[in-house]
């Protein structure tokens, strides 16, 4: 707990370890001062947020995949990345800084859960990735829209429904009709998803919660770097 420490005290290396001690304790408040110190101090807003917020979400993350901490306890700590993010977008979005990747992600429609998506939004963005929420109950003319709209490199459906899961194939089925589902990568997710049913339908991966979908999401940017990069 930071309750009797000066942030201001502390030099560059420990305040970016105590940050990353406050994100997975959910320090929300902790978070947004330490940002402010770093940034007074002169680091750049992406240092901050690839040092201190990004890697602190990191290890979050290896310990939600690995049963350490669970949902409760990860929402709050994306809470806490979220004070930080709050402070930095607006900045990041002035220097130009660059991104990880952009994704829209929604529950499809018919379906009302969002308790996963938001996890996996937040978590996305903690890792560096801009993250466009289209919220619950998403038809595929929703879809199509962000996709015209933002040209995101990922598309991410979820649901908590068997009845509503085959939709994730009507969106697919609909990219593959407008000649445009191979532009972008697909990743599902939701409970009573699994591997099988992804590929069923078309899909790129499945997602079996927050964590793997970051790792996911990275993987394929990752490729898809390497193949413009090939290509230059």
């Amino acid at each position: 707990m930071a309750d009797d420490l000066d942030l201001n005290t502390l030099g560059d290396e420990e305040l970016v370890a105590q940050m990353h001690d406050d994100l997975y304790d959910g320090l929300k408040t902790e978070i947004e001062d330490a940002v402010h110190i770093l940034l007074n101090r002169g680091w750049t807003p992406y240092d901050v947020l690839t040092q201190a917020l990004v890697e602190g979400m990191r290890i979050v993350g290896l310990d939600f995949r690995d049963g350490i901490l669970f949902v409760p306890e990860v929402l709050m700590s994306a809470n806490a990345m979220k004070g930080g993010m709050s402070i930095l977008r607006p900045l990041l979005a002035e220097t130009g800084a660059p991104k990880v990747g952009k994704m829209v992600i929604g529950t499809v429609k018919g379906d009302i859960h969002d308790i996963g998506k938001n996890l996996v939004g937040m978590m996305m963005e903690g890792a560096g990735f801009e993250v466009i929420d289209l919220g619950i109950n998403n038809g595929v003319e929703k879809y199509l829209a962000a996709i015209e709209e933002h040209r995101p490199d990922i598309v991410g459906m979820s649901a908590l429904l068997t009845t509503t899961m085959p939709y994730m194939k009507v969106v697919i089925d609909t990219m593959k009709e407008k000649g445009i589902r191979d532009d972008y990568v697909v990743l599902v997710g939701g409970a009573p998803l699994n591997e099988a049913f992804a590929n069923s339908i078309g899909a790129d991966a499945y997602c079996r919660d927050a964590a793997v979908a970051v790792e996911t999401a990275k993987a394929f940017m990752a490729k898809r770097h390497a193949a413009t990069a090939s290509r230059a």
